[in-house]
């Protein structure tokens, strides 16, 4: 997600198809064996959101182009708000900082009190306000325990600071990749995927069960994760699924996870067929494999068990300038239909319906009233907000 001045983020990381044989029974029975990794209940901290909730990201330390939204100026259709974004003062810091946008860049900027005050009203008015690290520009590898301690003891001045209810992930880019030999998502070995989960587990202790944690991967971090993990034997690209030990570690932790599905090359659903984002299909196929599991790197022994829809949300770009992939309104509806009603699925079945999928993420908030709200007008009018 962009804070350049520019409308589009990064390209997607695009890599060769490695064609997969597992039939889709394969892929049920694989997870059927999954039995001591059967999904975790709800996030306590999600027991204070609707039913059907509302992610979006606010421009809160850069402006580009979309114009600055003070936070008490976000409407009220928002249920989670992200602040973007938090950044490292250096990629292997872990030294995060976040400033509101200068004067200059963003005319209208309130005062950290005035920002502090909206703090606190949104959260009197029931809505989730939460740091989000990382982003297009702000790589984040904690190699060593001296940049995993930084890293929470920063995080949490942070939020202290601003009195936030809790973290939202969005490392992208190098942020995270596997080494050499590291295989098991359930048992991962490379630093910067054992230190960004010990961090997370230790700002969820010392906060309690009230903090919020979201994540915001790109596709390529996870569900390609069924085609390919890490460099495997073949050198490939060590970012392919890294998500997925993090995910995994921490899915008791997890509030709500809504990879990005935009900004993204094809990808290979369940149904071992690509899918191309911008339409109904490619939220439906993606979504899927979330709900449903899948074998990872292809070997039916060791399968990412299903996440609860609870736990998951649809990520979108609010409008054609906040990223590639921009889904009409009409499609994002045929999406919804399909896998929380069952009905209008075209071309691709799910495995099941989820009428309790927790709902939909936008990049952004921003974004979204440059365009006189229409992301967030199509939620309220599907969900009856």
């Amino acid at each position: 997600m962009p804070h350049a001045p520019r409308p589009h983020r990064r390209s997607w990381l695009r890599t060769a198809a490695l064609p997969l044989a597992l039939a889709l029974t394969g892929v049920l029975a694989a997870q059927a064996t999954a039995a001591p990794d059967a999904p975790a209940p709800a996030a306590a901290a999600a027991k204070d959101l609707p039913e059907h909730a509302l992610v979006g990201y606010l421009h809160s330390s850069f402006a580009n182009g979309s114009g600055y939204t003070r936070l008490a100026d976000v409407p009220d259709s928002w249920d989670i708000i992200d602040l973007a974004f938090g950044e490292p003062t250096s990629p292997t810091s872990g030294d995060i900082r976040f400033e509101l946008c200068p004067q200059a860049e963003c005319p209208g900027v309130e005062s950290e009190e005035e920002f502090k005050a909206a703090v606190a009203e949104k959260q009197a008015q029931g809505k989730k306000v939460q740091l989000s690290i990382g982003g297009q520009n702000g790589q984040v590898r904690l190699t060593t325990e001296e940049a995993r301690d930084t890293f929470v003891s920063s995080v949490s001045a942070i939020i202290d600071r601003y009195g936030l209810d809790g973290l939202d992930i969005d490392f992208e880019g190098n942020s995270l990749s596997l080494d050499e030999g590291d295989t098991d998502f359930k048992n991962p070995t490379t630093p910067v995927i054992v230190n960004l989960i010990s961090a997370v587990k230790s700002l969820k202790a010392k906060y309690g069960e009230d903090f919020t944690l979201t994540m915001a991967p790109e596709t390529f971090f996870v569900q390609l994760g069924y085609q390919r993990y890490g460099p495997g034997t073949s050198q490939g690209d060590p970012r392919a699924g890294a998500y997925l030990p993090v995910l995994h570690a921490l899915r008791d932790d997890l509030t709500l996870l809504h990879v990005q599905d935009y900004n993204s090359g094809p990808i290979m659903g369940l149904d071992d067929q690509y899918h191309q984002m911008g339409g109904a299909d490619f939220h439906i196929a993606m979504t899927d494999m979330l709900l449903t599991g899948f074998p990872v790197g292809g070997d039916t022994g060791n399968v990412f068990p299903a996440l609860p829809p609870e736990k998951v949300a649809i990520g979108l770009p609010a409008s054609t300038e906040a990223g590639n992939g921009h889904t009409p309104p009409a499609e994002v509806n045929k999406a919804l239909d399909c896998l929380t009603k069952g009905g209008d699925c075209g071309g691709y079945q799910p495995h099941g319906s989820w009428p309790a999928l927790r709902g939909l993420m936008a990049w952004s908030v921003n974004w979204d009233l440059f365009h006189q709200g229409e992301f967030a007008k199509n939620f309220d009018g599907y969900f009856g907000g």
